[in-house]
């Protein structure tokens, strides 16, 4: 069955280049990933897969973070004109931006693979030395670019889906690709989970290309990831004149200074480390106003998840009691949020089981440095359902390919990474899921 793996990879690696070097050319961000989502259905559908779609496929009440309806629209059309697919563009109108392949023969295990789709808002680097822009596959988008890999990770669930369809008399069971929309902020995993995308789920892998790894490298199972939550906090006070009125004002401002300087004095938990930031806070109008409205950017962090429920609970009593003393009324608008979980050791054993046999790969170690990622969703509803999960780390260090040490860090205007890293993810991936099917689980 390796070679089997090997040699479908080999033939196909250059067109899973050219769908990367695509996705590279037009980003797109969280919630409007039109132009991507669509090729992808388009061309799981051309491969034979059962696709599923936009509102089929994301629980709208758990989609956070949207862009403004104008921004998507926007957005939709403009991915229009850049060759998306009209068919399933409809379907994805309004941000709903998820994507699923299932390819199902006989009865067996439920194997799911995530892939983001995602990208940043950042200006890509137009120097010649910025490989992607010298050899002309950098974001025509202004201000949006594929900084973190998701464009690589995206190509690679499709060349993926090939190989699997070339397979598909040796599987036993069910695929289900899952590409997944605003990974960034961690605002779109919890949408699918709760649409019930993972719930017949029995193994799911997923994975993350490390720009700090060399090709071949691999982490079987990653973990030690925080959990997070994300949210804007928006204090609504009454505007006066400063000098004329000024007990006529309730003042949003002072609500909010009051909660910044509370919010970085909750304890520490014995059970566990935490993180709280107030990223920003914008406030006022004029110099002889009371201001009336002040809005802040928060995100908080636990080591696992008692310790991030507790920091978020102190937080949300520390701004209702902040809007209380001056009077104000708060708005909480959830932006994103994540688990803790750790990858399953079983599972983990198997992919470096698999590596080994495929051989070509070495090991590294993830170490924890208080990261989020909300695959953690999709894992914890398929461990909660008695299945394993795990997320596999991949090399993609760029100094083999351009002959010079490097390490182009990701969500930086220089970030690129070595192609040559596709043939590693596609033969794993594709290897551990048949030998789950092979064995029946």
């Amino acid at each position: 069955m390796i070679d089997k793996i090997n040699k479908i990879t080999e033939r196909i690696e250059s067109k899973i280049i050219s769908y990367r070097r695509d996705f590279h050319r037009y980003p797109e961000t969280g919630w409007s990933e039109f132009r991507t989502a669509s090729l992808v259905a388009k061309r799981l559908k051309d491969l034979g897969y059962t696709v599923k779609a936009g509102r089929e496929v994301l629980k709208e009440e758990d989609m956070m973070g949207l862009p403004s309806e104008e921004e998507l629209e926007i957005n939709w059309k403009r991915a229009l004109t850049q060759g998306g697919d009209p068919f399933f563009m409809e379907a994805l109108k309004g941000g709903f931006t998820g994507v699923v392949g299932i390819l199902e023969n006989g009865s067996g295990p439920v194997v799911a693979m995530r892939f983001d789709m995602d990208a940043l808002d950042l200006a890509e680097s137009e120097s010649t030395d910025h490989r992607p822009t010298r050899e002309g596959f950098a974001s025509i988008n202004k201000g949006v670019m594929h900084a973190c890999g998701h464009d690589t990770h995206t190509a690679a669930g499709l060349g993926i889906a090939e190989i699997l369809m070339e397979l598909k008399e040796h599987i036993h069971g069910k695929v289900k690709l899952i590409f997944q929309p605003a990974e960034e902020g961690v605002r779109g995993a919890k949408a699918m989970v709760t649409a019930g995308v993972l719930d017949d789920v029995n193994f799911l892998l997923g994975h993350h290309i490390s720009s700090k790894w060399k090709k071949g490298e691999i982490s079987p199972g990653m973990g030690g990831y925080f959990a997070t939550q994300k949210f804007d906090a928006i204090f609504k006070g009454q505007a006066a004149h400063a000098g004329a009125k000024p007990e006529e004002g309730k003042n949003a401002l002072l609500s909010a200074a009051t909660a910044v300087l509370n919010l970085y004095a909750i304890p520490e938990h014995s059970k566990g480390a935490t993180r709280i930031n107030v990223g920003k806070l914008t406030a006022g109008t004029g110099r002889n106003i009371i201001c009336d409205r002040a809005h802040l950017l928060i995100e908080t962090r636990g080591e696992n998840d008692r310790v991030s429920d507790y920091v978020f609970k102190k937080a949300i009593e520390i701004l209702n009691a902040s809007a209380m003393m001056y009077d104000c009324r708060l708005e909480i608008k959830p932006m994103g949020s994540a688990r803790s979980r750790e990858s399953d050791k079983e599972l983990a054993e198997r992919v470096e089981k698999i590596a080994k046999e495929i051989g070509a790969f070495s090991f590294v170690t993830q170490k924890s440095e208080g990261g989020c990622e909300d695959i953690t969703y999709m894992m914890a509803m398929v461990q909660q359902n008695g299945g394993l999960a795990t997320n596999i780390g991949i090399g993609a260090n760029l100094s083999e390919a351009i002959g010079k040490e490097v390490i182009l860090r990701g969500h930086t205007p220089e970030f690129d990474i070595d192609e040559g890293s596709f043939k590693y993810t596609l033969k794993l991936l594709t290897a551990v899921a048949m030998d789950i099917f092979k064995g029946n689980g």
